[in-house]
């Protein structure tokens, strides 16, 4: 039997959906929660093999709610494979910033959802926020990394970044 260890629904400082108070709730949760994954494999790479990050469905007394899960079969290699990432990814993040993300949901002092974006366009900022300069140098040495962990794991969001960042330096030269 697998084991799953939930890793939380955002990065631990970051404002979030509330169950019972936000409006549209489980849509923005869930996004919250895809988004979420995308960072930590920005931030951490993909899991490895026997590990997966999944969403997990949390009963509650105001209706349920989403977070995000690892799960690791229950394998001596998968386990053993797991250790390092787990170590990693069971703290996750502080905020959306360390993987180069800016929040999927903005929410206004009374928790009320402000402005919401696409997933893909939570990745294709991520991917323009970490991106090399032209010489191929990262500003952020970190970044390198996780801009290629988002090219590798969303290879759509990548070209869509690429063609921006294409049609922005056109533009410049013009």
């Amino acid at each position: 039997m697998p084991h799953t260890i939930d890793i939380g629904g955002t990065p631990a400082n970051e404002n979030c959906a509330q169950l019972g108070q936000t409006e549209d709730f489980e849509r923005l949760n869930r996004l919250e929660v895809a988004a979420y994954k995308a960072a930590l494999i920005g931030r951490f790479g993909p899991p490895p093999a026997g590990c997966e990050l999944v969403e997990l469905r949390n009963p509650h007394d105001f209706g349920r709610y989403f977070t995000l899960g690892i799960r690791i079969a229950d394998e001596d290699g998968a386990i053993s494979a797991a250790a390092d990432y787990l170590e990693q990814v069971e703290n996750g993040l502080g905020n959306w910033l360390e993987a180069g993300f800016r929040a999927p949901v903005s929410y206004d002092d009374a928790g009320n959802p402000t402005e919401v974006r696409e997933l893909s366009d939570v990745i294709v900022s991520a991917l323009l926020i970490t991106r090399p300069t032209p010489d191929g140098v990262f500003a952020i040495p970190e970044n390198g990394a996780i801009y290629q962990h988002l090219v590798d794991a969303y290879p759509t969001a990548a070209a869509i970044a690429a063609t921006r960042l294409t049609r922005a330096c056109e533009g410049i030269g013009q």
